[in-house]
């Protein structure tokens, strides 16, 4: 804590100038009958299936994929014991999301950004569009699952094999190959009021010593709106014992009239706080919003001579979603005036009346629709040299988005809509639908785009150095030149102030990086295996970083293996943290200083901080320690524990909000907190937004345990049954950052806090007998407490109050499949078959509203499907 004191001299200069700147489920194969003589995710060195690793590793085979049930690998997530906070989904994404239609993972709880994704052991282009403004990821829905061969998790740190973003953990996605035949597979499910169906088709030929196979894939969902579950549809939680966080924002608004704020006299009985009638948009929400994806790739290759073999890897996703949100907000910094000899002034005598608090509800919803385009090739060759196997491959990822409204989707342009209130066409009293002609006057269409790209070279070799009387030494090398680059470009009407509600993002940054990486494999005496690995990697815009890794695993016998693992890691500043434009997201909190000056500035209320990039910020680092233990008591039973540690500094994160706020909302000439003209006698106007931005400042210290038991071939009423339990548990997550003075640091702990529960577990009972197999599945997420921010003031004080709890949440999922008719499967199953409801949460005040925690809750209920694939 010293070294953390020592910084807060320069913190608060530092911070000043950047603001101004303005499971998977539990299926998983047991880890040791994986795969045979590859390379598994953490390590480029090839061993065989029967070799332990010294890194605890969960491989889920193409077997395990189609009993889940799961049709995206979104589902599958979500449901891994190992995922935590900041893994998020279409289910959540509304209107204010940064990355509507997008779906990550977010190992050990630690950001979406601290989780590697790889495709075959390689990188592929992030999302165009940033998650929360700033956070970077790889978008798991461009991937289909029928393309999916298996799916690898390393629980464990591994910059020294991969780079930047390993820092949680690595998932890599292994695709189909070498297929041969014909296989058709199409399923349809639904929940009340909501359904799902895919088609999946795979082609594959073999040739003289060469493969191509051709993969197809087709989901999609329909809405499943708020008002479809009773008790998500409202923002005013009060009659469940929640808050009520209807908008200030009302319909019929509040104005300023004559110098004093005053209400619209028709506001509604139950609506009018005070001078303020406030607004349920609660109803416009989607709790998954309709997407529909299609994908086809194409995976070949070749021998062309005894030792050189071409590959290749083509893919093309084309997905698209909606996303939806409560009809467009204004407020005092829109500027609407209206006339006083306007016909439906309600304020007769009146010398002046401005808009103050208003929302356009005759415009309709605000809507997006939005497309994305991946694009993926891969070209290489690979072979052999004597005894050494070599790769080196080219490749170029891209990502496109567009998200775009029309005029029909209730986007409001304030100086169309004063030009027709200064007509009198409009009429912005009591609450009125105005005319068909006049909502088509004062709308406008809207488009913003996104793009990343990556381009890569890279070339490995691996093989054995020489033999040692423990046996042989290997060794694996590369290099790696990466180019990435990405941007987000709002419509020029955002720019130009003319849109209002809505969050926007502006960025725009490339980079170029250079990197080598060695890894040793030493057999030692006493069955004991060393690896040691390295990797430096330089960055155009922050620098270079070398991070080393060492593994240890001691088989000291058939029934008991030890294994522990050291390395250090690091994230580069993602290119929106660095190249970030203006950009904004809402968030509700009470505007304290304004509330002592006005009562109408009392409501909770949803307002705009604006963001800005960092040019100067500094790569993220960690350190990661696991020490586990793999033991076999009975034959075909394996159970493994495994202690872990993750400790992140320099964490980039967003200058502290109450900071901010205590610092600067007391100013109204303040160009931190910007607030509108103070109102006659008052000394602070009504606030309008907060510039903010990103600097290496917090500190994280991530520790706990997780626990794997697989038993197999057990024999229970003649069949074969097969069980599994995965479970993790959360010891610590210590994050050290500014307090709200802006002065010293303060350390707070997250684990049982909101959003952060301590236990996680999946437990699964396969079993199968002739023609008929029936697979069991429990999904727990244990209880953590509610209300981060007890008193809804914008600063967290969960460290400090004791909050209700979070109930815990367990689902079952149920399978029966029937293989009796010839190269034909049939499936059905249930997920939540159950019919579990959210437990009730009061919320955060930020993403989580509604009565429930959406990033850790599915509200869509019992969900049955069926499933029909083919063979031939």
């Amino acid at each position: 804590m010293k070294k953390l004191f020592l910084r807060q001299n320069v913190l608060s200069t530092a911070i000043f100038s950047v603001v101004t700147a303005a499971t998977p489920q539990v299926l998983f194969a047991a880890e040791e009958n994986a795969m045979e003589e590859i390379a598994v995710v953490g390590s480029r060195i090839q061993r065989n299936a029967e070799f332990e690793t010294a890194t605890p590793i969960q491989v889920m085979d193409r077997e395990a994929i189609e009993k889940s049930g799961y049709t995206n690998l979104q589902q599958m997530f979500e449901k891994n014991p190992a995922a935590g906070n900041g893994t998020f989904s279409t289910r959540g994404n509304n209107q204010d999301s940064t990355a509507n239609g997008a779906a990550a993972v977010s190992l050990r709880g630690m950001g979406a950004d601290a989780t590697l994704v790889l495709v075959n052991g390689k990188r592929v282009a992030i999302s165009a569009f940033a998650e929360s403004i700033t956070t970077n990821f790889v978008d798991i829905n461009s991937i289909p699952i029928a393309a999916i061969e298996r799916v690898e998790v390393l629980k464990d740190g591994a910059s020294a094999i991969y780079g930047s973003d390993a820092v949680a953990g690595v998932v890599n996605l292994v695709l189909r190959k070498d297929f041969e035949g014909a296989e058709v597979a199409v399923d349809f499910g639904g929940a009340d009021g909501y359904d799902e169906q895919s088609v999946s088709a795979v082609w594959g030929v073999n040739g003289d010593d060469s493969n191509i196979t051709l993969i197809f894939d087709h989901h999609s969902n329909s809405t499943l709106a708020s008002v479809e579950r009773k008790g998500l549809d409202t923002a005013d939680q009060s009659f469940r014992g929640g808050m009520d966080f209807r908008s200030s924002r009302g319909y019929p608004g509040r104005f300023i009239v004559d110098g004093e704020t005053t209400i619209d006299p028709n506001c509604p009985e139950g609506s009018a706080f005070g001078q303020t009638c406030v607004y349920d948009y609660g109803p416009w929400t989607l709790l998954t919003p309709e997407a529909e994806r299609t994908g086809l790739l194409m995976l070949g290759h070749a021998q062309l001579t005894d030792s050189v073999e071409f590959f290749s890897v083509i893919s093309v996703q084309h997905n698209t979603s909606i996303a939806q949100g409560a009809p467009t907000p204004l407020d005092e910094d829109a500027g609407l005036t209206v006339p006083v000899d306007h016909p439906d002034n309600p304020f007769t005598g009146a010398s002046s009346v401005n808009v103050g608090r208003y929302r356009t509800v005759d415009a309709g919803a605000r809507q997006w629709d939005i497309e994305t385009d991946n694009l993926r090739g891969v070209f290489g060759l690979r072979g052999t040299i004597g005894e050494w196997d070599w790769e080196t491959s080219v490749q170029r990822s891209r990502s496109e988005s567009t998200q775009s409204g029309d005029r029909s989707q209730g986007w409001v342009r304030t100086d169309l809509l004063q030009q027709e209130i200064d007509a009198g066409r409009y009429n912005p009293f009591g609450g009125v639908q105005n005319p068909q002609s006049v909502i088509d006057a004062i709308t406008t269409s809207l488009v913003r785009q996104g793009k990343s790209e990556l381009r890569s070279l890279d070339f490995t070799i691996s093989g054995e150095l020489f033999d040692t009387a423990n046996g042989a030494i290997a060794m694996a090398a590369g290099l790696e030149r990466r180019e990435e680059s990405a941007s987000d470009i709002p419509d020029d009407q955002f720019q130009r102030g003319l849109i209002f509600g809505t969050e926007s993002v502006s960025a725009a940054a490339s980079r170029d990086i250079n990197s080598a990486f060695v890894e040793f494999a030493i057999p030692l005496a006493a069955n004991l295996d060393l690896t040691l690995a390295g990797r430096y990697d330089d960055y155009s815009d922050f620098g270079s970083t070398t991070n080393p890794m060492i593994n240890l695993l001691w088989t000291a016998s058939d029934a008991l293996s030890l294994r522990a693992s050291w390395g250090t890691g690091f994230r580069a500043p993602s290119l929106a943290q660095i190249g970030l434009g203006p950009s904004q997201e809402s968030l509700f909190f009470i505007d304290t200083y304004g509330c002592a000056i006005n009562e109408a500035y009392c409501a909770s209320t949803d307002y705009n901080i604006v963001f800005s990039g960092n040019e100067d910020l500094e790569a993220e680092e960690s350190e990661s320690f696991n020490l586990g233990a793999v033991i076999k008591p009975l034959d075909n039973m394996q159970l493994s524990l495994d202690l872990w540690r993750i400790t992140q500094e320099g964490k980039i994160d967003a200058v502290p909000f109450g900071y901010l706020y205590s610092q600067f909302c007391n100013d109204q000439n303040s160009s931190v907190c910007v607030r509108s003209a103070a109102l006659p006698g008052e000394s602070l106007g009504s606030l309008q937004s907060i510039n903010s931005g990103f600097i290496n400042i917090g500190e994280q210290n991530v520790s706990g345990i997780d626990l794997s038991m697989v038993y197999s071939a057990l024999t229970v009423a003649g069949g074969d049954l097969g069980l599994r339990l995965d479970y993790s548990y959360l010891a610590e997550f210590e994050r050290v950052e500014l307090n709200s003075a802006g002065d010293a640091f303060v350390s707070r702990e997250l684990a049982g806090e909101y959003e952060y529960p301590e236990h996680r577990w999946a437990a699964s009972a396969d079993w199968a007998r002739d023609t008929f197999a029936f697979t069991l599945g429990l999904n727990y997420i244990g209880e953590f407490e509610d209300t981060p921010d007890i008193d809804f003031d914008g600063t967290l004080d969960y460290d400090t109050n004791k909050s209700r709890m979070v109930d815990s949440f367990m689902t079952v999922n149920l399978q029966a499949r029937y293989t009796g008719f010839e190269n034909l499967v049939l499936s059905l199953g249930a997920d939540n078959a159950l019919d579990e409801k959210p437990p009730f949460a009061i919320g955060d005040g930020d993403s989580d509203l509604y009565g429930y925690v959406s990033s850790q809750h599915d509200p869509r209920g019992r969900f049955v499907y069926g499933k029909v694939t083919y063979n031939f």
